[in-house]
């Protein structure tokens, strides 16, 4: 029997760091030390975690943050790419494509938004300079790191060409702990120390991506900014009022649902079946027509207010949502903050694994797969076009208590995502759970038939699945609310890896790792 030790809370005065692997949240910290804000740490631990887990995120894929000023402004960065100039979502069709190609395929590439990310955040909220934040990580990729045992997991799963792609990492993350260099990606960093986007973006990756996409993509593609500051989506619930980013993030959800568990009536005791079912059911009802509905120009607010509406529908005893099919991802979530005032909350994503498991030559880049969000239905507001960003599953989260910060959250998880947010925040929130206490606590998935990535638009309802340390009244309660129920084991890694800093009472930062991520740590000053 697995017996699990109990995570604790880090607690700190000056500044804390919570991430999924232990080496970001080390590049964090050190930043701080150096006199660093949180977004000079948020940044610095990604650079890090892009080097550590290619299989998570990386500079060939996507990004969204929050930044919490000290004057109390909350300012949302989307940082994802946009479909390259070549792609005709026709010729698919002709292919008898019915969905967007998951792998190998690089019209599933849209320009990655990370680099842009970074230097959005660093530009307008940074303290230091880039050389500063980028050296963890640039030593890292340069000197080496030991191979997490998710990462050589994750490679073990490749088929034989993308074995050959993804030759470099292959090669030498073997075994749990062998050293893992990737010069590439340390010539990248270091080109973006030098000379910022340009550099990277006209530099070696861009042109690489260039040549090999035979017309998908143009130097002019990539000349073009992909980080835009937006407004985020707000909604008042159990007392705070929680902030996610807007379309084409699917961050509604969680407001959605958590509005529907407001006007009803949220459930006290998170170990019970009524619990998991009302949750579950909130989170089923907000996103049905997620499909439908969401697309770069969507109206999130409105998107909320329809979740809102559907209360009647929402029974408080029996399964009777319409169900919404989920698509595991891989991506990585960190959060920072400091005595300041300044958090941040940031997703960032390959989409599905290594992403398409297509890879830059000159810099051993490996590229997401975001592009897979499309759709293409001819006339679909969300139909795969030049210029346009797919929808996403990747949503930040923070949330306000009478304007102050009050906690800063978030997960990776694919299209479970806004599901997991919404289990913290009735944690966190309702029961007043510590970090620790919500991090580590059994969830609920609404789980598809096949790939994962089949599920939007499959004909069979998915399982509600629950971790293997749930509460034994859980699976007997839901069953017999007339759920599908499936049990996953403790700590599920597809469950999510979360992250959760809270600002206690006194003004002291608690932080957590999700222990789902193996490797993850929380840190402090």
């Amino acid at each position: 029997m697995t017996v699990h030790v109990p995570n604790a809370s880090v607690r700190a005065l000056r500044a804390v760091a919570a991430t999924a692997d232990q080496l970001a949240t080390q590049a964090a910290m050190t930043t701080f030390a150096r006199g660093g804000n949180a977004v000079d740490a948020a940044v610095a631990a990604n650079a890090a975690i892009a080097v550590t887990a290619p299989h998570l995120c990386g500079m060939g894929g996507d990004l969204f943050a929050l930044v919490r000023t000290p004057d109390g402004e909350i300012a949302g960065l989307n940082a994802t790419g946009r479909a390259g100039t070549g792609v005709d979502a026709a010729v698919l069709r002709e292919e008898r494509h019915t969905v967007m190609p998951l792998r190998h395929d690089i019209r599933t590439v849209t320009v990655p938004g990370c680099v842009d990310g970074w230097m959005a955040l660093l530009d307008r909220f940074g303290s230091l300079d880039r050389a500063t934040v980028l050296s963890p990580a640039i030593a890292l990729a340069a000197e080496g790191f030991p191979a997490s045992p998710l990462l050589v997991a994750s490679l073990r799963t490749l088929d034989e060409q993308g074995a050959l792609a993804l030759i470099e990492l292959v090669e030498q993350a073997t075994e749990r702990g062998v050293r893992v260099r990737r010069p590439g990606v340390a010539l990248a960093l270091q080109s973006i120390v030098a000379g910022g986007r340009d550099a990277f973006y006209g530099g070696a990756f861009g042109e690489g991506l260039v040549a090999m996409s035979e017309g998908v993509f143009t130097a002019a593609d990539l000349a073009r900014n992909q980080a835009d500051w937006v407004t985020p989506l707000r909604a008042a619930v159990l007392g705070v009022e929680l902030v996610t980013i807007g379309p084409n993030s699917q961050g509604y959800l969680a407001l959605g649902a958590a509005r529907l568990l407001d006007a009803a009536g949220w459930p006290e005791d998170p170990d019970s079946a009524e619990w998991a079912h009302l949750t579950a059911e909130a989170s089923a009802l907000a996103a049905h027509d997620r499909p439908a509905v969401l697309h770069e120009e969507a109206d999130g607010a409105a998107l909320v207010e329809a979740i809102a509406r559907r209360g009647d529908r929402l029974d408080l005893d029996h399964a009777r949502a319409v169900r919404a099919p989920i698509a595991d991802g891989d991506t990585t979530y960190l959060a920072t903050a400091d005595a300041d005032g300044w958090a941040v909350s940031l997703i960032q994503s390959n989409a599905s694994g290594f992403g398409s498991w297509l890879v830059e030559p000159t810099t051993a880049i490996n590229l997401h797969n975001r592009g897979l969000g499309f759709s293409l239905e001819a006339g679909h507001p969300a139909e795969l076009a030049p210029g346009r960003r797919p929808p996403h599953t990747l949503c930040p989260a923070m949330a306000t208590r009478d304007g102050e910060l009050a906690a800063v959250f978030g997960a990776m998880g694919g299209d479970a995502q806004p599901q997991i947010l919404l289990q913290l925040a009735a944690r966190l929130f309702g029961a007043g759970a510590s970090p620790a206490e919500a991090v580590d606590a059994p969830r609920w998935a609404w789980r598809g038939p096949a790939t994962g990535f089949d599920t939007w638009s499959g004909d069979v309802p998915p399982t509600l699945t629950i971790e293997g340390h749930a509460p034994g009244e859980w699976r007997r309660g839901l069953i017999e609310r007339g759920h599908d129920v499936a049990v996953a084991p403790e700590f599920d890694s597809g469950f999510g890896h979360a992250q959760v800093i809270v600002v206690e009472p006194s003004g002291t930062l608690a932080a957590a790792a999700d222990p789902r991520a193996r490797i993850g740590s929380a840190a402090g000053l």
